[in-house]
């Protein structure tokens, strides 16, 4: 990892330069580097580094992860897991991931503290210059975009643990800071606030039952009376001795701002304490959280010279809370456009970014959105939990789609019934799906 003790070094523009080492920007500095582009990736904390996650790797993470050659890495470290167990309002049901022609049927727990390292040293390997521990202050001679774009950046000023100060320049400015993005925001990102936004809590605690098979769900969490609260809960295993639990809730749900998160760990923790061996003794910290912003709520994500991507983009799956494959994604997809656009010398074919982001996600957001909205309301909630679980075949058609692992060439009840949701969220218009369920949305900002 480089360093800005030589300042010298970064007199001449990269190609692209990439801001944040998540997942998104890792992965978009991994394709750009391995096709032979100059990148630089700004990451502000040094790896290993802790960061607030479910750990959670699905089939679609894992595909990615081992596109990019890493998936042996992933499992030397990491805990394969078979598929998820969903509990709810009285009933259980393990669920394995459904066969696909391209995804495996498998997936892994890992921790962002080993995970995100190894995608980013791998990006170096193959040419990217990676500085960590050097935070991107703001954005260069920042040009505001046209009315629904982004604005444009000559790249960042940057500044190191020690005060070293540098200016990275770059032909093209990736945008992968996070869901709090400060370099997004100076560039024009918003937040969509009538559409859903996720808020997680998570802590670690040591438990014998550390190396189960299963991510488990919980889909209906109970106060000390008893009384259904709104939220839902996981606990995943992750094989080292620990187990990831936390709780998470919606936008969408009416008493959203009465919730207070801490205390629904709490409950959950108490709930599922004893089968799992949770305890004060067992923990091994205090539970830390954040807000996901969803179903790309956060836009306009191209500019004239620049792109959002991952969380700052707001690419969480609304289904199921997943983030980490997004990023994947659409770093690579980040990637592949501005190959376009440096090959040929044309900035003009950023636009193809938004392009395939609609193509790759729009209906699928579209119907997840819709999906959030529906299941926010409780008796809606509890009949379909209650119901569902105690019928597999449903309920695995149903996982196929909430993790989007549906098949083009496989054609069941999973694809019919997502392109049946999919055609109506085409045709009827966000603010109908309120209006619908007798309520307007909750706009945390």
């Amino acid at each position: 990892m480089s360093s800005l003790s030589n300042p010298d070094q970064f007199t001449e523009p990269f190609d692209v330069v990439v801001v944040g080492g998540g997942p998104s920007g890792s992965s978009c500095a991994f394709w750009l580097a391995q096709a032979g582009w100059n990148v630089c990736l700004v990451e502000k904390k040094t790896f290993p580094r802790v960061k607030t996650c479910g750990d959670g790797l699905t089939p679609r993470s894992v595909h990615q992860l081992r596109a990019m050659g890493l998936e042996s890495a992933v499992a030397a470290v990491g805990h394969r897991y078979d598929g998820l167990r969903a509990h709810g309002f009285g009933a259980s049901l393990e669920m394995t991931w459904p066969e696909h022609h391209v995804f495996p049927h498998y997936g892994y727990t890992i921790t962002r503290f080993d995970l995100d390292g190894l995608v980013a040293t791998h990006a170096e390997q193959h040419g990217a210059t990676i500085l960590t521990g050097v935070e991107a202050l703001e954005a260069l001679e920042v040009t505001a975009g046209a009315p629904g774009r982004l604005g444009s950046a000559a790249g960042v000023l940057v500044q190191d643990k020690e005060g070293h100060r540098a200016e990275i320049r770059g032909r093209y400015l990736v945008v992968a800071d996070g869901q709090n993005s400060r370099i997004g925001r100076s560039l024009g990102t918003q937040r969509v606030k009538e559409w859903p936004m996720g808020l997680a809590l998570r802590g670690y605690y040591r438990s014998e039952r550390h190396d189960e098979p299963w991510i488990d769900s919980h889909l209906d969490i109970r106060d000390p009376e008893g009384r259904v609260v709104p939220g839902y809960g996981w606990i995943f295993p992750l094989g080292d001795g620990r187990v990831n639990v936390g709780v998470g809730l919606l936008s969408t749900a009416g008493a959203w701002k009465g919730v207070n998160t801490t205390k629904l760990q709490e409950y959950f923790v108490a709930q599922v304490g004893k089968e799992w061996g949770l305890s004060e003794e067992t923990s091994e910290g205090p539970a830390t959280g954040g807000r996901l912003p969803m179903g790309l709520a956060v836009g306009p994500r191209v500019g004239e010279r620049t792109l959002c991507v991952g969380d700052a983009a707001g690419t969480v799956n609304p289904f199921n809370g997943e983030g980490i494959a997004y990023g994947y994604e659409t770093g690579r997809l980040a990637a592949g456009v501005l190959g376009e656009a440096l090959v040929h010398d044309d900035p003009t074919r950023l636009p193809l970014y938004d392009e395939r982001l609609e193509a790759a996600y729009g209906d699928y957001y579209r119907v997840a959105r819709a999906f959030v909205r529906l299941i926010s309301e409780p008796k809606i909630l509890q009949v379909c939990v209650a119901s569902g679980l105690r019928v597999k075949p449903v309920m695995t058609e149903l996982l196929a789609i909430m993790s989007n692992l549906m098949s083009n060439s496989h054609q069941g009840p999973a694809e019919w019934g997502y392109r049946a949701a999919a055609s109506l969220a085409n045709v009827m218009p966000e603010r109908a799906w309120s209006a619908l369920f007798g309520r307007s949305e909750v706009s945390p900002t």
